[in-house]
């Protein structure tokens, strides 16, 4: 303990520092941080509970429709079904009506099967093919009114001497072309002695040869045969062409009867189906002679 006479000595000191100086003063604590206040969130969950209920429509909705349907529709006395109708008997005049219409459901049935038999049979018919002569000819006979005078020839080749011109080309046709005239020609009593055949390259060759035999004079007719087919190129239509009119050319120059025996066809089968116009040929051939020899006697009779 100290000294108390030092203390109350020190005692008028410590009270004269104390007014001059101003007392220490304590720092001041640090504030406590605050605590974090939630916004108040009930105003907005308010106003938007009211706008949802302002835009909801005031009906109810499905699901609670349909669970109180059930409810609604227990009360409601359940409605017996409607009996059928009974069918009614059929008149008399509806019987016949149905017995005449059965009937005519049998007669087409009928005619079907029968039009379903024919059938084979009228195809058979409508695919066969004509001859040539029905196709390309009308048949009939021709006939010269009475009173008028007439000079006709007839195919005869009693002493007469024929030369055939035949071209080598499409010689599969050709040579039943030849083959043909000569058989008639032998029908006609043509001597084989008289006959003259003579081969040219094609079909284009014939109006030479033709106009070279006529001029002779040795022959009374010339029987031109040969057979032009079709092809991909137009060199058809200028050999028809040409052969037809140098052969007429040929027999009006030289006043000898020159006979169209040439074949102008699309495919090989039409030409073999006419390889009988080498007869045909042969025979206008002598027809022609014969005519031309009548008119020179009566012309000569007549000068007489």
């Amino acid at each position: 303990m100290s000294d108390p006479t030092e203390d109350s000595r020190d005692w008028p000191l410590r009270e004269l520092s104390a007014r001059i100086r101003p007392p220490r003063r304590e720092p001041a604590p640090d504030p406590e941080p605050e605590e974090e206040v939630a916004p108040d969130l009930e105003p907005v969950a308010a106003e938007e509970t009211r706008l949802i209920e302002e835009e909801e429509p005031d009906e109810v909705p499905a699901a609670e429709a349909l669970e109180a349907e059930p409810e609604v529709l227990d009360d409601e006395p359940e409605l017996a079904p409607e009996p059928e109708p009974e069918p009614e008997e059929p008149v008399a005049d509806e019987l016949e009506d149905d017995e005449a219409v059965a009937a005519e459901l049998a007669a087409a049935e009928a005619v079907a099967e029968d039009a379903i038999v024919a059938a084979p049979v009228t195809a058979e018919v409508a695919t066969e093919e004509p001859s040539p002569e029905e196709i390309e000819h009308a048949e009939g006979e021709f006939r010269v009114p009475d009173g008028y005078a007439v000079l006709e020839g007839a195919p005869t080749g009693h002493r007469r001497s024929v030369a055939i011109v035949v071209s080598r080309f499409n010689g599969e046709i050709t040579h039943r072309l030849l083959d043909a005239a000569l058989t008639e020609l032998e029908e006609a009593g043509v001597a084989q002695e008289a006959v003259l055949v003579m081969p040219v390259p094609g079909a284009f060759e014939l109006p030479l040869a033709a106009m070279a035999l006529a001029k002779t004079r040795r022959y009374a007719c010339v029987i031109a045969l040969g057979c032009v087919i079709r092809g991909e190129t137009p060199h058809f239509d200028f050999v028809a062409g040409e052969t037809a009119s140098g052969l007429q050319l040929a027999g009006i120059e030289t006043g000898v009867p020159v006979s169209f025996g040439v074949l102008t066809c699309d495919t090989v089968e039409q030409a073999e189906a006419r390889v009988d116009r080498g007869a045909y040929a042969a025979r206008t051939g002598l027809e022609m002679a014969d005519a031309f020899v009548q008119l020179r006697t009566a012309a000569a009779a007549a000068r007489a």
